[in-house]
């Protein structure tokens, strides 16, 4: 008779597997939704192509569009061929026809509810591009990319400048790289935040969607914990986020502020990529990089804070998804009620 061994695992170690699974899985059913948009999608614009080398128009070409769409959906009944659909589908051939090859392989992969609403708001192929990435990388829903576009996140992605002083901490090749990783806005539009919320309960959130964060964040990120323990003669230290990136090879610790940016900030997150440097870093990895993610800065306020600081630090906004003066009040109420509880 074989014995049977039972494999004896740490809770923690568990839930890392867990969470890995599921990742996995959820990484593998994206793929699959992109492919099958890409293969949706090359129906369609092969057949608004045939409206459009036929020069239909929807005066004269209205009774051949709709006899169209009445054979194809006998053939095709699950299709979505209707008439005002195959419009749609020659309209769609024509904005991007004559467009750059990168531009049609972004909305290429795109849910065709998402490139409708592109098609109907922005004109420019260059605002098309930026909101195609992002769904693309960020995983947006239709209703966030419209969201997104109504908060006109494209000129604000343009107009901000990037917070940091990586050029003269960092050597000018890792320093290009960290700049084209960090940004100098992200949006957490996913947390679903509609109530003023003090920021153990905005790192509580995140740590509830950590997938959409490092989303959100970019590709590289690799999380490794939340209120991250650092140890100095007996006295204990957190860090609020802490993650690795591969193509830096570098820690990086991540701060909450629920309000403004502060210059008092920088001294904090300072001392910790010391003792990080100090205690959790392997010798072949680049220096530890430190992101104050905060509800609004000063670039010229953030610049003078870094100015004699020789640990590799940004300073990056985080955007809700709410009107601007909607979240003004939640932060000022927020800070208000800190206040009041000091």
């Amino acid at each position: 008779m074989k014995k049977q061994f039972q494999i004896v695992i740490e809770k923690e170690d568990y839930k890392n597997l867990l969470n890995s699974a599921v990742a996995e899985i959820k990484n593998a059913r994206f793929k699959i939704a992109r492919q099958l948009s890409k293969s949706v999608n090359s129906v369609y614009w092969n057949l608004g192509k045939l409206l459009y080398e036929r020069k239909l128009e929807e005066g004269y070409g209205k009774g051949v569009v709709k006899q169209l769409s009445f054979d194809l959906k006998s053939e095709f009944p699950d299709m979505g061929l209707s008439p005002r659909n195959l419009w749609d589908m020659k309209r769609f051939y024509e904005r991007y026809h004559n467009s750059n090859e990168k531009l049609r392989q972004a909305v290429a992969v795109l849910p065709w509810g998402h490139n409708l609403l592109l098609l109907n708001k922005i004109q420019n192929d260059a605002e098309v591009e930026f909101y195609a990435n992002e769904v693309i990388i960020k995983g947006w829903s239709r209703d966030m990319l419209l969201n997104a576009i109504k908060m006109n996140s494209y000129s604000q992605s343009r107009k901000k400048l990037k917070s940091n002083n990586f050029k003269k901490t960092l050597p000018a090749h890792h320093s290009d790289y960290a700049n084209e990783v960090f940004k100098s806005s992200y949006n957490l539009g996913f947390l679903g935040l509609t109530e003023p919320s003090k920021e153990q309960e905005l790192e509580k959130r995140l740590i509830a969607k950590i997938k959409e964060f490092i989303l959100e964040l970019g590709k590289g990120f690799c999380f490794i914990g939340n209120q991250y323990k650092l140890e100095l003669n007996g006295k204990e230290y957190f860090v609020d986020l802490l993650f690795f990136h591969r193509g830096l090879r570098s820690l990086v610790a991540i701060e909450l502020k629920i309000g403004s940016f502060k210059p008092e900030y920088v001294g904090k997150i300072n001392f910790y990529l010391s003792l990080l440097d100090r205690t959790e870093k392997s010798e072949n990895e680049n220096p530890s990089i430190g992101i104050i993610l905060c509800a609004d800065k000063d670039h010229l306020e953030v610049e003078i804070a870094l100015q004699d600081v020789n640990k590799p630090i940004g300073v990056a906004e985080y955007q809700l998804l709410l009107p601007k003066d909607e979240l003004q009040t939640i932060v000022l109420k927020e800070l208000k009620a800190s206040e009041n509880n000091e």
